[in-house]
């Protein structure tokens, strides 16, 4: 289990619109040797991809992101898309309506591409990570599991999310702020919860990827709070009058004592449920001395406000590019079921002793997680 951490990178005065508060995140230099681009596909967003034999994986995919290591730092990122949204069978990540539209078809969440560029379909390299926990589902032939537990596992899966523009506030801050000299990322809150957070290694690279922040996944209380949320607080730096601002260097230098104590409350108060967390980490794609990789959290049923996300770091493990999803309550519950059945070798007297709860209640549990078609009928 590592933490994350962000090297290099500063965080900016937040800028609020409503229940919405962007905190700009810049570098004082970009990461030498990686750019990102932006490859828009075709259609109304409907994608499918092919992730192993007879296993599909289907969503709403606008983009990818192509991360190019050759060191030429040129764009080659086409501009505009289309929103929709879909569902299919199979592993699937699908905002919560579902409409029959033509499908992108992809082979592969991560594809080599001709040079030292990679395709990679951002966040949801992450979402699949998480759709795919113990996927296999029991491991033994136990007696209290159903015929298709046993032989197709927990296929289909799949999870619900919401697109970015009907987050309320999003789009209107997303566009009516600056974006600062130097940016590279940002982190995205609604009522003071932490929606997102996107990181990338060059300013240029984020002036073009900055709008797809619209057309990206989010999690449902982070809708919720933006629906329902009253507007939070804008910062205001509070400069006391005195006989030491005299000057405007001394003011200048009042004003910089103000920022850095606005980052580093940020990174204590506001960051510290996606910074002060332990994640597992899977390497996805080694680019170089770069490395792609997915992250989950540990799914404690106690702490709120848990991520799943991808990076990509350096050979220091400095990272680079981050993009994160936040979890909702259920879903951070199915994790947490699914890892404690998974450590007892699905053995449900096992689980139901280390969870502290009886079979019967851990059998409710698996039916209220969505997960009854694994029971067998005479468990039911």
């Amino acid at each position: 289990m590592t933490r994350l951490e962000l090297t290099g990178l500063t965080a900016r005065p937040s800028q609020v619109w409503g229940g919405v508060r962007l905190v700009p995140l810049v570098r004082d230099k970009p990461v030498e040797g990686l750019r990102l681009h932006r490859e828009v596909y075709g259609g109304y967003g409907a994608g499918t991809v092919e992730v192993g034999p007879r296993t599909h994986y289907t969503s709403y995919i606008p983009h990818g992101f192509v991360a190019d290591w050759t060191g030429e730092g040129t764009s080659t990122a086409a501009y505009g898309t289309q929103l929709a949204t879909t569902g299919g069978r199979g592993t699937q990540s699908a905002p919560p309506r579902t409409l029959a539209l033509p499908r992108h078809r992809h082979h592969r969440l991560a594809k080599r591409q001709p040079g030292n560029r990679l395709r990679f379909l951002p966040l949801h390299l992450a979402m699949e990570g998480y759709l795919a926990l113990h996927f296999g589902g029991p491991s033994t032939a136990w007696e209290e599991w159903s015929r298709q537990a046993l032989r197709d596992g927990l296929s289909p899966r799949a999870e619900d999310a919401y697109l970015g523009w009907t987050v309320r506030g999003l789009g209107d801050a997303l566009r009516a702020f600056e974006i600062h000299p130097g940016q590279c990322g940002v982190m995205v809150y609604t009522a003071d919860a932490l929606a997102a957070a996107f990181v990338v290694p060059h300013p240029g690279d984020y002036r073009l990827l900055h709008p797809t922040l619209i057309q990206d996944l989010y999690g449902e209380l982070v809708h919720q709070y933006a629906l329902y949320g009253a507007p939070v607080t804008d910062f205001g730096a509070r400069i006391p009058d005195g006989p030491h601002l005299r000057t405007l260097t001394a003011l200048r230098a009042a004003a910089l004592r103000q920022e850095r104590q606005w980052s580093e409350a940020h990174d204590t108060l506001f960051a510290r449920e996606l910074l002060d967390t332990s994640y597992g980490f899977d390497r996805v794609y080694r680019m170089g001395s770069f490395t792609l990789s997915r992250f989950l959290p540990p799914f404690l049923r106690n702490r709120a406000g848990q991520h799943i996300g991808e990076t990509i770091t350096d050979h220091k493990g400095r990272v680079a590019y981050l993009k994160t999803f936040r979890l909702s309550e259920a879903q951070i519950r199915r994790g947490h079921l699914l890892q404690r059945l998974a450590d007892a070798d699905w053995l449900l007297s096992r689980a139901a002793r280390e969870l502290g709860t009886s079979q019967d209640e851990l059998m409710r549990r698996i039916r209220a997680a969505g997960f009854a078609s694994l029971l067998r009928d005479r468990s039911r």
